[in-house]
């Protein structure tokens, strides 16, 4: 039987360690400076300077998918052999990246270089969300499952995976055009901390008026799902070190484990979002362990 390759997106901010330990391709998203200075997310590493820039921007950088090209020259070798892929992505309600996946199988499977043997996952989520995802596929590939139980396995995890997340500001998405179903916040509203959740688009949850009830709230809802059966947890920041430490120590406490996922945020959904931004999501562990 062909191994199954799993294949993602940089905006899963998987660490290194954790991609090379299962295998997983990443293919990066880019982020635009000025409107013509690309840069592959992968490449930007001082994050430090990146946050400072983007404080002091009088307009955002931009973010552009991978092009079908990108994709291609991922996929191929992996087919070449008879190997098959399942490659997972970021929110099509966010970006075209999953749709630049799709069109790159099928002008592989006209050239006749296998595209056919290519499931494309739209996870309808990102970040921590989409690394869990993600984590479940490389589980059902290193099992020896078929490509058609990698993706089923795949799906079954997203239905079961959940996420809320919590910005400094909703200011980053407004001027950025993301706000989506969250619109209604804007305004007056700027001035608290929302907290969301990713379905597909990002979906208002409740607002919070202080980082310690941010962190508060976030641990709450840690405490729910670890009630509710789902133990393999994940926590993502983007710029808030000592946020995130004190989500990790009490979902640590909560959960009776240590984290599946915990990392910075990378560029391209830090454009969106801002600085400050604080996340907490978890599966059931049979989809992972």
């Amino acid at each position: 039987m062909a191994r199954v390759a799993v294949v993602t997106d940089s905006t899963a901010n998987l660490p290194p360690e954790l991609t090379a330990r299962h295998g997983i391709q990443v293919v990066p998203l880019y982020v635009i400076f000025g409107g013509d200075r690309m840069v592959r997310e992968t490449e930007i590493t001082d994050y430090p300077a990146f946050f400072e820039e983007l404080r002091g921007a009088e307009t955002l950088p931009s973010t552009s998918q991978p092009s079908i090209g990108d994709f291609t020259s991922v996929y191929e070798p992996l087919l070449a052999d008879g190997g098959e892929v399942v490659s997972v992505h970021i929110s099509g309600g966010l970006s075209g990246t999953p749709e630049a996946a799709r069109q790159a199988a099928q002008a592989l499977e006209r050239d006749g270089k296998g595209g056919e043997r290519v499931r494309v996952v739209d996870s309808d989520t990102v970040a921590g969300g989409l690394a869990m995802v993600v984590l479940a596929a490389a589980k059902a590939a290193r099992d020896g499952l078929t490509v058609d139980e990698v993706e089923a396995h795949t799906r079954a995890a997203r239905a079961e995976m959940k996420i809320w997340f919590a910005l400094d500001t909703l200011e980053f998405l407004r001027r950025g055009g993301r706000i989506g179903p969250a619109s209604a916040w804007i305004g007056s509203t700027l001035k608290v901390k929302p907290i969301l959740s990713l379905e597909r688009e990002m979906v208002p949850v409740e607002r919070v008026r202080t980082s310690a009830r941010m962190v508060a709230r976030l641990l709450e809802y840690a405490r729910q799902r670890h009630e509710s059966g789902a133990d393999g947890w994940a926590v993502q920041h983007i710029n808030a070190p000592d946020q995130a430490a004190r989500m990790v120590e009490g979902c640590r406490e909560i959960f009776g484990r240590d984290a599946l996922v915990v990392s910075e945020v990378g560029p391209v959904i830090s454009a969106h979002a801002g600085p400050g931004m604080l996340g907490v999501g978890s599966l059931p562990l049979r989809f992972v362990e």
